[in-house]
């Protein structure tokens, strides 16, 4: 299952003297190179020079006409129109703004004219005014839209139409780690890149993926850093949410086992047969796959195996506690020796995991189980573990949807009954979805190529019919 990696550009730029400037992609990626974009230079010295003369000899001019009332007036409206042409002249107006970029605004301006300032709608009169977004402003109305204090900055952001102290923007939109908790840092290229879980969609450094951060081993989700995983004898960490509904001991697992009966009994595919259903650690289970004389195809990591020969087996005995550091302690098991009473001698399953998940590779090693037990031989790796997956989907189904029968059980000619699992958690009914989705979505030539055509045939021919086809010719129906 491949993670997903991605880019943004984002919104930070570097502004000087002048107005906001920026642009903003729709491609799901920010650009925010931190370096200078899009500046505009500080008026320069001279120009300053020429404003201040300018409004000096205004200013003059109307004292000098207390004085010497019979001035000429139009001469003196002459030199008003032309200190007002000059301060207007420099000042530069807003490009057009877009979503989630930075700005600058003009330096402090002093108003020669009339002015409406965008924020409180009054005039501004002839004190200092900000000139952005195409708007005029009272320095202290020009506020973010998050703490809603003046941006006195040298530079904002924005998002929409709404202006943004750099600090309040970037802890509104930038992206944060779920497993550090920190913004996640750009790349050599100035950009934030992160890894999202497919499903989950978790968001992380990139870091973590080197860094020994642990992975839950059923929901597959990173450990955060504010939380502890439970670690089990092998090695292998659960996250809190899967540790509440997991299956710990070979006796807790019975009525589990009871249920999936019941499953396959209402779809008119009893196993007759007692067929021993034992909770193992890792390594008994590795020991079991190399007793067994005829290998069956497995996943990268063995949860579930259904044993043909006689071996003798490492079961767990009783749940263990969690002690110290969230660590599983006392563990006790006990030696089972399986004898060959059928085609099938045990039921092996990897302990610790939700139910959920128990249930979907119980159902599945049951129908390896089932097939042996009535003679279907020498089947390809894509049609067995295809149809194994079929009916370990289906029982997923069921459960999710409550009891009331999937859709892919409903094309057989009978319905399942509903199991006795009562009231569910929200995150035990998406990690249900997820269970699925890891099914559908598998890459294997076997478990996946092999689920999609055989879960294809069910739903056009129904389960029994794509069954005797599988019997008669060893391929799923077309």
């Amino acid at each position: 299952m491949g993670w997903l990696s991605k880019f943004f550009k984002g919104s930070s730029h570097r502004v000087s003297e002048g107005q906001y400037q920026d642009r903003y992609g729709d491609d799901g990626v920010w650009n925010e190179p931190f370096n200078s974009l899009g500046t505009q230079n500080p008026l320069s010295d001279y120009e300053n020079e020429d404003i201040d003369r300018a409004i000096a000899l205004s200013l003059s001019e109307e004292e000098h006409k207390k004085v010497k009332p019979t001035e000429n007036v139009s001469s003196l409206e002459e030199d008003e129109q032309l200190a007002r042409a000059l301060q207007e002249s420099l000042n530069v107006y807003s490009p057009p703004r877009e979503n989630g970029h930075s700005f600058q605004p003009m330096p402090f301006l002093f108003s020669s004219g009339f002015r409406m300032c965008a924020g409180c709608n009054n005039e501004i009169g002839h004190g200092r005014f900000l000139s952005c977004m195409d708007a005029y402003w009272h320095p202290e109305c020009f506020c973010c839209h998050s703490c809603k204090q003046p941006i006195s900055d040298y530079e904002f952001s924005m998002s929409g139409n709404y202006p943004y102290h750099k600090s309040c923007y970037k802890e509104l939109y930038h992206p944060k780690c779920d497993v550090c908790k920190q913004f996640i840092p750009t790349n050599m290229n100035g950009l934030i890149e992160y890894r999202a879980h497919p499903f989950w969609l978790q968001k992380y450094c990139p870091s973590h993926e080197m860094d020994g951060t642990p992975r839950c081993c059923s929901c597959e989700r990173m450990e955060p850093r504010d939380s502890k995983y439970v670690t089990l004898d092998d090695g292998r960490k659960l996250c809190l949410e899967c540790l509440d509904s997991s299956i710990m001991d070979t006796s807790e697992c019975q009525p589990l086992y009871l249920d999936i009966q019941e499953f396959y009994e209402g779809l008119n595919m009893k196993i007759e047969q007692q067929v021993p259903l034992l909770l193992v650690e890792r390594q008994a289970l590795n020991e079991a796959m190399e007793g067994e004389k005829h290998g069956h195809h497995r996943l990268p990591e063995t949860r579930g195996l259904c044993l043909s020969e006689e071996q003798t087996v490492s079961t767990i005995l009783r749940r263990p506690r969690i002690g110290a550091g969230n660590r599983v302690m006392d563990m006790i098991t006990e030696p089972y020796r399986l004898t060959r009473r059928c085609e099938v001698t045990a039921i092996l399953i990897l302990y610790g995991l939700p139910r959920l998940l128990t249930g979907s590779i119980l159902a599945h090693e049951m129908m390896h189980a089932w097939l042996r037990l009535k003679g279907y031989r020498t089947l390809s790796q894509e049609v067995e573990e295809g149809i194994c997956q079929v009916l370990a989907h289906m029982w997923l189904d069921s459960e999710i949807l409550g009891g009331s029968g999937s859709n892919v059980a409903s094309t057989s000619s009978s319905s399942s009954t509903s199991s006795k699992k009562g009231s569910r958690s929200q995150f035990e009914r998406k990690l249900g979805d997820f269970f699925k989705h890891q099914i559908e979505s598998d890459t294997s030539p076997a478990y996946g190529d092999g689920f999609r055509a055989g879960n294809q045939a069910v739903l056009h021919y129904g389960l029994r019919r794509t069954l005797d086809h599988i019997k008669l010719t060893g391929t799923f129906p077309m």
